[in-house]
């Protein structure tokens, strides 16, 4: 493999990546908090469905983001009022939501453009376009990190750029103030916490918010960014793979990262079978190339990456003693 096509491939993890580190982000604010989210899928795919919609209607990806944001919050009220207020089963209530997503977002994008529940294309400003960041030309001709700067740092949309820099924003969100503090002792001691006068039900609550933007923005990119426009199931598993590199990243930003990009890999590896057959000289079929992501994750998920203990409070409803 030389190094022209391995700058393509990172390129690709980086795209691929992107939605995968927002959904990772986000369930890493809810699970700190105490509240498990299964149904990272479910959100992203409304919040995919709409800004493909809103965008198609109205031509401003803008708008698009804000009904894509709105579109997840909505969802994260309904799974905080079950798990929170309503002291509901929590894995249930992301299950559920992930079916009425599943079924809500064909059936609105049937009713509105009559496309087999898909959206139109979008281009132009309907569209996140790829940013060239500066000097990106100029660099090209330094060799080595010249190339790495202009075909994989350079040339993503304003979004992939966002979740990067969410990365040490969440780091310091949650190491470096009050409210990250508390945030981590709601999901690991919530009496404490309580006992401290500080609201469980409002940290909750607000986890679960960030919870939704950060998964309107994965969704919002998904239809405007990495694809144009949203098309039935387009998130394929996402938030599942999302789960499982929060797992493998132990809960923890800065690991996050490190575990969507090579989800991410795996995903970009899977569309270059040429690559793989001229580094290691077989064959592989298409079809077994796809499923790579997912076996990774059955493989997180079966253990096999080392003990990853979640907080002690998740999943656990919380009933203040009077």
């Amino acid at each position: 493999m030389d190094y022209a096509t391995l700058l393509q491939i990172l390129d690709t993890t980086v795209r691929f990546a992107t939605p995968l580190l927002l959904a990772c982000l986000a369930g890493l604010y809810s699970e700190r908090a105490g509240i498990f989210d299964i149904g990272l899928e479910g959100k992203m795919l409304m919040a995919g469905m709409s800004a493909g919609a809103v965008a198609a209607l109205t031509g401003s990806v803008w708008l698009g983001l804000i009904a894509a944001i709105a579109g997840s919050l909505l969802f994260s009220i309904v799974h905080g009022l079950a798990s929170i207020t309503f002291r509901g089963n929590q894995l249930i209530s992301g299950v559920a939501l992930n079916f009425v997503a599943s079924g809500a977002t064909v059936l609105v994008a049937q009713s509105l453009f009559r496309q087999g529940g898909r959206t139109p294309p979008l281009s132009g400003a309907a569209r996140f376009n790829p940013i060239e960041l500066p000097f990106a030309e100029a660099a090209r001709a330094i060799p080595g990190i010249g190339p790495f700067y202009t075909e994989v740092v350079s040339g993503h949309s304003i979004l992939v750029y966002a979740a990067l820099a969410a990365v040490p924003l969440t780091w310091w969100a949650l190491y470096r103030t009050r409210f990250g503090l508390r945030l981590r002792a709601v999901g690991e001691n919530p009496e404490s916490v309580d006992t401290a006068g500080v609201s469980v039900v409002r940290l909750r609550y607000t986890a679960v918010m960030i919870t939704g933007a950060l998964c309107g923005m994965a969704g919002a990119y998904m239809a405007t960014g990495l694809q144009a426009g949203f098309g039935k199931e387009m998130t394929a598993g996402r938030g599942y793979i999302a789960l499982a590199a929060l797992i493998f990243a132990k809960w923890r930003p800065w690991y996050a990262l490190g575990a969507t990009m090579l989800f991410g890999f795996f995903q970009a590896l899977a569309l270059r079978p040429d690559v793989i057959k001229g580094t290691i000289g077989i064959d592989i079929p298409v079809p077994a190339l796809d499923a790579l992501p997912y076996i990774l994750t059955v493989i997180v998920l079966a253990g096999f990456v080392g003990r990853a203990i979640p907080p002690r409070a998740g999943g656990i409803p919380y009933v203040k003693e009077r």
